[in-house]
């Protein structure tokens, strides 16, 4: 075992791990990497194949984000934004409001950009604007969110969460939020299709009863004098849930009837933003434009520095910003911060990636992903162990079931998911599952032999990993 092991071992707590398990191998110790391959300290390569926990646009040490990088670096790593402003943050500020605010997209225009760390305090920010605009309002705020939501890990974010295994160790310390029905096709109760060739839905014979569950919950609770003031929602497809795409139409519809109860939409495109979670095809960056909807709140991360460095932004309306304004004895003020608002090195980086992003070398290589991914997990849909395979954009899940005519799933004590990720790692890919969901998600630097590399890891895998039984056909 080498001494970077043996370190970590003795002194590291990993998040969403099981230490007691951790401790029983040795870990991978990553050295280095240079577009989508990574290196650990024994010389060992690896795809990348969910893009470094789905923060990495790009690729690893990519020439024009380090050159950005540097030369912010010569100049200034951070100053404060609180009282302060700086080059790079006013700039990335102007950025953001362009590729937030398409011509032509109806709903409220989203001027002002409050920057934070990381996903969860991006929705933090957002739920507390919200919350305090509402007050201003003479309204008394309620969120409402999605079964299977997961939008952060700080108290706000868990509230407005709803997946117990996740959630339930801090109910004590959370506020009540609403929950409604996903649109989770696959396993939908209303759902009418046949689970055949890895594919469970059949948008044909959909009465749409996702929607009406949501309609049903917010009327109800106007009808008790509880109205909510904020839907939460990750457009497009829920992340944590198990990459649960949402049919075409659903975020338009659930939108309408928001609206039009006066409430506020809160899109958390931490994971889905940035050409994630979109049609390559689309010219979108953002999962909830494809569907023409524009939240009241729009918050983002992940992808914001390209993988690079730890930043975050929640863009919102003039008339939240207004409602904030007043004499400084009033104390209208938002009383938030963070130390590294605004922090001039990833503003520097995140300016650059947004230009390779919209690049057209970029739109082709996504295009290229989006397109092998389909083709290349057809295959998958074979095995008698692949339930459902979900794709979104260069985003999918591959759900693995112990009966796939009875879509019975695997207890999470089996972990399957994780046995499955090991054996991807024995052929050089490295992903991580969400239970028994296996994520794939690479950089937009991937090629198409190595797309082709990574699905062919995840079907010996499952092959090597689970009893096989006869081909699905």
């Amino acid at each position: 075992m080498n001494k970077y092991a043996r370190l970590d071992l003795k002194h590291s707590w990993h998040p969403f791990t099981q230490m007691k398990d951790w401790l029983r191998s040795e870990p991978i110790v990553l050295a280095g990497g240079k577009g989508s391959v990574l290196h650990d300290v024994e010389g060992r390569t690896y795809l990348d194949a969910n893009s470094s926990i789905w923060t990495n646009l790009h690729g690893h040490n990519h020439s024009r984000l380090n050159q950005a990088l540097k030369k912010q670096l010569s100049r200034v790593a951070h100053t404060s934004f609180l009282g302060l402003s700086n080059v790079p943050a006013t700039e990335l500020s102007q950025q953001l409001v362009q590729v937030a605010n398409p011509p032509r997209l109806k709903g409220p225009k989203l001027p002002k950009v409050f920057f934070s760390d990381d996903g969860s305090t991006a929705l933090e920010v957002a739920l507390k604007l919200s919350y305090q605009s509402s007050c201003r309002q003479q309204r008394k705020p309620r969120f409402l969110s999605l079964e299977g939501a997961y939008h952060g890990d700080t108290v706000g974010a868990v509230s407005a969460g709803h997946i117990d295994l996740f959630h339930a160790a801090y109910k004590g310390m959370l506020f009540p939020t609403g929950k409604v029905m996903s649109p989770y096709c696959y396993r939908c109760p209303f759902n009418r299709a046949k689970p055949e060739r890895g594919d469970a839905r059949d948008t044909r014979k959909c009465q749409w009863e996702c929607v009406g569950k949501v309609e049903q919950t917010i009327e109800q609770a106007r009808k008790k004098d509880k109205p909510f003031t904020a839907l939460v929602v990750e457009p497009g497809m829920q992340g944590a849930a198990g990459m649960v795409p949402q049919p075409q139409g659903w975020l338009k519809r659930v939108a309408e009837i928001a609206r039009g109860q006066g409430m506020q939409i809160i899109a958390d495109e931490v994971m889905t933003g940035f050409g994630r979670a979109t049609p390559a095809n689309s010219g979108k960056l953002f999962a909830s434009h494809v569907e023409g909807v524009q939240p009241d709140f729009l918050c983002l991360a992940k992808g914001l520095t390209g993988g690079y460095l730890p930043m975050a932004a929640t863009l919102t309306s003039q008339a939240v910003f207004d409602s904030f304004l007043g004499e400084y004895e009033e104390f209208k003020t938002f009383f938030h911060g963070h130390s590294y608002t605004g922090n001039a090195l990833g503003s520097a980086v995140a300016l650059e990636s947004l230009a390779i992003l919209q690049s057209k070398e970029c739109a082709k290589r996504r295009e290229a992903i989006e397109a092998t991914l389909r083709n290349e997990c057809r295959q998958l849909c074979a095995l008698p162990q692949v339930g459902d395979i979900r794709q979104v954009g260069t985003v999918v899940g591959i759900e693995l079931v112990k009966d796939w005519t009875r879509r019975t799933p695997y207890a999470l004590k089996e972990q399957v998911g994780i046995r499955v990720c090991r054996e991807m790692v024995l052929r050089g890919v490295l992903t991580r599952p969400i239970g028994s969901v296996i994520v794939l998600m690479p950089p937009y630097s991937t090629s198409v032999a190595q797309v082709k590399q990574m699905v062919g890891a995840l079907a010996e895998a499952i092959r090597d990993t689970l009893p096989t039984g006869d081909l699905r056909f």
